[in-house]
């Protein structure tokens, strides 16, 4: 969050493309925002590899401890719940703003709690990537692209769905009928 004035803390290749869809972010940026991300993951994965010299053969990345649909649906859902999240704190202006970073932290944790045993709980086509590379180990990378992708993309219109309307909470509250007679009873 330290560089979020600077590039919008994007970090994740699959909530970039979700922000352009869902057009919240420019298409002609993502192609350098995609290749900065894998880039950084790429680099700090060679980094771990130079510093911690243990087995080689020890895979730092992802990969599913079962079936890889299996997984392809976990990193579907997580990133989903993810996106959705990210989508009301920082892109609905009726949000908390300060709490962004806090609700964003508390859904990778129970993301990872829950999907971390399963499919290493990626959410992040560059986290996934970047390992690879490094590690030259390539088996079911496509569901740490595809499914993290789909699952942001669809979180985003989701929440889009169901966001209404962009006016401050003020000014729905005013306009409901339902809180009106609520508030004279």
């Amino acid at each position: 969050y330290s560089v979020g004035h600077i590039s919008g803390a994007h970090f994740n290749p699959a909530v970039t493309i979700a922000f352009a869809i869902t057009k919240r972010f420019p298409w002609k940026q993502v192609p350098a925002y995609v290749a900065a991300q894998v880039l950084g993951s790429t680099l700090a994965s060679g980094t771990l590899r130079l510093i911690f010299q243990g087995h080689q053969n020890h895979f730092p990345g992802t990969i599913p401890t079962g079936n890889p649909w299996q997984s392809f649906a976990i990193e579907f859902i997580i990133t989903f719940y993810l996106m959705f999240v990210i989508s009301g704190v920082a892109t609905d202006n009726r949000a908390i703003g300060e709490l962004a970073g806090l609700a964003v932290g508390a859904t990778v944790l129970l993301n990872v709690m829950f999907a971390g045993p399963i499919s290493g709980a990626s959410m992040n086509p560059a986290r996934s990537i970047g390992p690879a590379i490094v590690s030259a180990q390539f088996k079911h990378l496509w569901v740490y692209i595809f499914a993290p992708t789909l699952g942001a993309v669809c979180g985003a219109l989701v929440y889009n769905v169901i966001r209404f309307t962009d006016k401050p909470l003020r000014e729905i509250t005013k306009s409901s009928s339902f809180l009106k007679g609520v508030g004279n009873k």
